[in-house]
Formats: C-alpha cells, sequence, structure tokens
C-alpha cells in the first residue's frame, strides 16, 4: 500500500427529493448522505459499515457519480470529478467501477456472460473482436471460472458464480478503484470466504483500491485496513482496523461491534451485549445535534444542540463525538 491518496471526499452530501400531488412538488429531502468527509490511499482497503439505511451504499454510489452529488468535492487522483459532466466523466468511468450486491438483480439475464464482460470494453472502445474475446477469456479464468463460460447465460451458473462474473465486469476496463457494494451478502456463507478471498488476491496483483461496504463486521476486519462506521447519513468513527476493533470510541461504533458472535462459549459469556434503545430517527427529519443523541445513554445537553464534527483522537482515529 502506498502513502499516495487515490480518493479524497469532502463535506459530501446526497439529498433525494420528496415529492407530493400531481405537479410533483418537493416538499422535503431524505438526507442519505449528509456532510461526510474521508480519504482512500492508493492500494488500500476502506470498510463502510452500519446498519441498514445508514447511507453507506449511497455514498459508494456517489463516489462513483451513479448518482449526482448534492453538493460536497470527489477529488480522484487530484481532479474533483463532483461537477464533470457525463462526457468528461468518461475517462474516470474507466478507472472507477462498482460490484453490486445481488448477483442475480445485476446481469441482465438476455445477454450472455461474455457481452455482459463485454459490455463496457466496447462502450469504452478499448479492444478489437479478437483481443476483446481473448481479454474475456483471460477474466473468466482471473476470477475462477473457465475461459469457454462466455458462451452462457447468468441463469446457468450459481449465486456465487454469477458474483464472479459481476466482478470480471468490473475488472473489463482495467480499473484503478472498486466500489464493493456488500459483494458478499447475498451468498451462501461457504462461497463467502472463497469470494473475500479472492478480492484480496486480486487486489495484490492488479494493484487495485477497494471501498469494501458490509454487514459483516467480521469480514470487514479481515479485508479492510481502515474501517468508517456510518450512522443516519454520518461518518461517526473511522480508524485502523484493529484500533477500531480493540478500542472503539464512539458509543454507536460499541454496540455494533458487541453484537460480533463469538464462537468461543466461555469468551461469549464474558462478553457484554449493548442493545441500544429506541428507534433510528428518519433521513427525512434529523435530529438536531448529534443523530445518535436519542439512543445514547452518555448523552449530554450538548448533544442536542451542537453536531459533533470528527476530530483525530489518536494515530490515524477519528471520531465524532462530544465525549473526546
Amino acid at each position: 500500500m502506498e502513502d499516495k491518496i487515490l480518493l479524497e471526499v469532502k463535506n459530501l452530501k446526497k439529498y433525494f427529493p420528496i415529492k407530493k400531488g400531481i405537479l410533483g412538488t418537493q416538499i422535503s429531502n431524505v438526507k442519505a448522505v449528509d456532510d461526510v468527509s474521508f480519504s482512500i490511499k492508493k492500494g488500500e482497503t476502506l470498510g463502510f459499515v452500519g446498519e441498514s439505511g445508514c447511507g453507506k451504499t449511497t455514498t459508494g454510489r456517489t463516489i462513483i457519480k451513479l448518482y449526482e452529488p448534492t453538493e460536497g468535492q470527489i477529488i480522484y487522483d487530484g481532479q474533483d470529478i463532483a461537477k464533470l459532466s457525463p462526457r468528461h466523466m468518461l475517462p474516470y468511468r474507466k478507472k472507477m467501477q462498482m460490484i453490486f450486491q445481488d448477483p442475480y438483480a445485476s446481469l441482465d439475464p438476455r445477454m450472455t456472460v461474455g457481452d455482459i464482460i463485454g459490455e463496457a470494453i466496447d462502450a469504452q472502445k478499448l479492444l478489437g473482436k479478437g483481443e476483446r474475446n481473448d481479454k474475456i477469456t483471460y477474466l473468466l479464468k482471473k476470477v475462477g471460472l473457465n475461459g469457454d463460460h462466455g458462451s452462457r447465460y447468468p441463469h446457468e451458473f450459481s449465486g456465487g458464480q454469477r458474483q464472479r462474473i459481476g466482478i470480471a465486469r468490473a475488472l473489463a476496463v482495467d480499473p484503478e478503484f472498486i466500489v464493493c457494494d456488500e459483494p458478499i451478502s447475498a451468498l451462501d456463507v461457504s462461497i463467502q470466504a472463497q469470494v473475500v478471498n479472492m478480492l484480496e488476491d486480486l487486489q495484490h496483483d492488479l494493484g487495485l483500491t477497494y471501498l469494501f461496504i458490509a454487514h459483516d463486521l467480521s469480514m470487514v476486519k479481515h479485508i479492510s485496513n481502515r474501517i468508517g462506521v456510518m450512522y443516519l447519513g454520518h461518518l461517526v468513527e473511522i480508524g485502523e482496523s484493529n484500533e477500531l476493533y480493540s478500542k472503539p470510541l464512539h458509543p454507536y461504533t460499541q454496540a455494533l461491534l458487541s453484537a460480533i458472535p463469538i464462537p468461543d462459549p466461555d469468551m461469549a459469556s464474558k462478553n457484554k451485549r449493548i442493545v441500544l434503545q429506541g428507534e433510528t430517527p428518519s433521513p427525512i427529519d434529523p435530529p438536531v445535534g448529534c443523530r445518535f443523541k436519542d439512543r445514547c445513554k452518555y448523552a449530554k445537553p450538548i448533544c442536542s444542540q451542537v453536531t459533533p464534527l470528527l476530530k483525530e483522537v489518536g494515530k490515524d482515529h477519528s471520531v465524532a463525538c462530544h465525549l473526546y
């Protein structure tokens, strides 16, 4: 891993308008991502965790411009791409790719596997027909499938094989940065480790940089160099993987980590599970101040008035909490 910053996100916001009536009058916004900042070094894996609806996937999709950002900067290799037009984004489409969560929904059932993988090659006009076919065969083998699988259709493959096809599609244009959006959550447990190990091997062989979004906290620790924790559109803690797991600082991070199953019965009996009270507030009308305050046993008056900002509390460890 290099020390060079490949991607820097500054004050990113993504709001989805809520409209009402026959004229579609906007009445409010869903604040899916609200003022998020972080950076990713070239060659590293940054993991993102948090409960469903916290903004992880929206952050990933906004970074690679599948969603247009509402505000903020997305600085990729020194260039702010946040406001680039589709035409000027074209060179960055080659550099930034995504592996989607559902291998059943993300592959067009009417296309052969070869055409699914080759679609991006054709869009970027990268290779002639002979080279294109050679590249597709190479990629299928690279992800552990047979080179002659290109003539088949997605329904002929298992979920794990389909996800490998999705990974081959992401690799087709030789990207530098890949958003892995819960790439193992739809797969059998027996297949998950194989796919994660393959992603690690590909990263080592091809020099890839990952944003790895997941629910499985143990798997995120395994694959990530650093981990960011999201809650209701905010990044509440970010730090080096082992540091964050051994010394979680934000009360929400502590609650998340306390829920990880421990296979050793003796150790599990000593583990104190932190059960959060109340419900996650609505992203349409998030609370003023700290968004976690109504579920936090340490909440103070300032938590209801001032939104805590991420601040460094140790080497490569930052937390957004008034306790620190």
